[in-house]
C-alpha cells in the first residue's frame, strides 16, 4: 500500500490565507451561476462524438440529413436526434431548397471553437 505522498492529489498551500484583493477583482468579473450554467451545458453538447462528427462535417460543406448519414455510417433518425440538439443549442442552422433541408454551422465561432480544438489535442 502507497504511501500519503504516492497519491496524485492537487498541491495545496501550507498554510491558510486568503488573498483578498485577488479574490475580489476576480469577483467582479466573474460570470453569474445562470451564465455559468449556461456555458457549461454548450460545453456538453461538444461531449458527444457523434454531435462533434456532425458539426467537423459541416465546417466543410452544408449538408442534408441523409449526406451526414452517409457520412457518419448512421441512419438518418440518429443524425436527425442530433441535429435537433445542435439546432436548440444554436450550434447549426439549416435552410430549404426545393425538397431539400440543407444544414449547415450557425456561425463561425462554432468552426473557431473547432479548430482550436483540434489544435489543442495536437500539441
Amino acid at each position: 500500500m502507497g504511501r500519503r505522498e504516492d497519491v496524485k492529489i492537487a498541491p495545496r498551500c501550507d498554510f491558510i490565507y486568503v488573498h483578498e484583493e485577488v479574490v475580489n477583482q476576480v469577483l467582479e468579473v466573474m460570470p453569474t451561476d445562470e451564465e455559468l450554467q449556461s456555458l457549461a451545458d454548450f460545453f456538453r453538447i461538444f461531449g458527444d462524438s457523434t454531435r462533434i462528427r456532425i458539426l467537423y462535417a459541416l465546417s466543410q460543406s452544408e449538408l442534408c440529413v441523409c449526406d451526414i448519414a452517409s457520412l457518419l455510417g448512421m441512419g438518418q433518425s440518429a443524425i436527425s436526434h442530433q441535429l435537433r440538439i445542435l439546432k436548440q443549442m444554436r450550434l447549426v442552422k439549416f435552410r430549404r431548397e426545393g425538397k431539400s433541408v440543407l444544414y449547415s454551422l450557425a456561425d463561425g465561432h462554432i468552426e473557431t471553437i473547432l479548430a482550436q480544438g483540434m489544435e489543442h489535442i495536437g500539441e
